[in-house]
Parts: C-alpha cells; sequence; structure tokens
C-alpha cells in the first residue's frame, strides 16, 4: 500500500505561491498515477492534477492551467504542485492521492494522503 506524505501547505496573500510536497513510500509498482485534489467547505472534492510517474502523461484543470504545474522528482518518488498566482478561491485542504495503475485515464485513487491546508487572503 502506498503511503503519501504532503507538505508545503500554508497561508499566503493573493498573488503568492506555494509549493506542495507529496512523496510516497511503501509502493510495490514505481508506475503510478499520482495527483492532487482539493476540496473547500460546502464544496465537492476536485481534482487539480495529476501525473504518471513512468510515462509522464499530465493533467491539469482548467481553473489552475497557467497557474498551477504540477512535476515529478523521480529519484526521490515525489510529485509536487507549484502554485502561483494564488487565489482566495483556491483556499481548500489540500490532498495527495495516488493509485499503483499503468495509466491515469479513468483512475480510480484508493491511497491518500492526510491534506494539507491552503489559505489565500485577499
Amino acid at each position: 500500500q502506498v503511503r503519501l506524505e504532503e507538505s508545503g501547505g500554508g497561508s499566503v496573500q493573493a498573488g503568492g505561491s506555494l509549493r506542495l510536497s507529496c512523496r510516497a513510500s511503501g509502493y510495490t509498482n514505481t508506475r503510478r498515477c499520482m495527483g492532487w485534489f482539493r476540496q473547500a467547505p460546502g464544496k465537492e472534492r476536485e481534482e487539480v492534477a495529476h501525473l504518471h510517474t513512468f510515462n509522464g502523461w499530465l493533467n491539469l484543470a482548467d481553473s489552475v492551467k497557467g497557474r498551477f504545474t504540477i512535476a515529478q522528482d523521480n529519484a526521490n518518488d515525489a510529485v509536487y504542485l507549484q502554485m502561483n498566482d494564488l487565489k482566495p478561491e483556491d483556499t481548500a485542504i489540500y490532498y495527495c492521492a495516488a493509485q499503483e495503475t499503468n495509466f491515469c485515464a479513468g483512475w480510480t485513487p484508493n491511497s491518500w494522503g492526510q491534506g494539507t491546508q491552503v489559505t489565500v487572503s485577499s
């Protein structure tokens, strides 16, 4: 079972940046889809971004394209979410998620981090 550890959340002013990190351990398969979801109070959890650790395919939600990027560090089994030009509506708990799979298409994450709070003030 993949264990995920998140870090990097915090509070910033609008227009600022944060970098979230997710490190995976306890895995048995290096081919994983890994991504980030977020949930704000009163809203459904939504996917922000994902990538595949092996084939490099990635996807970003329309709401964050041009502002967020997702990248991986294969050597350390880490995935990062670089968040730039943050807006108050980005405020949410951000969760790292993973699934050991050969494809991200149609993925159903079955490993989750505990979440890290991102707060953006105006």
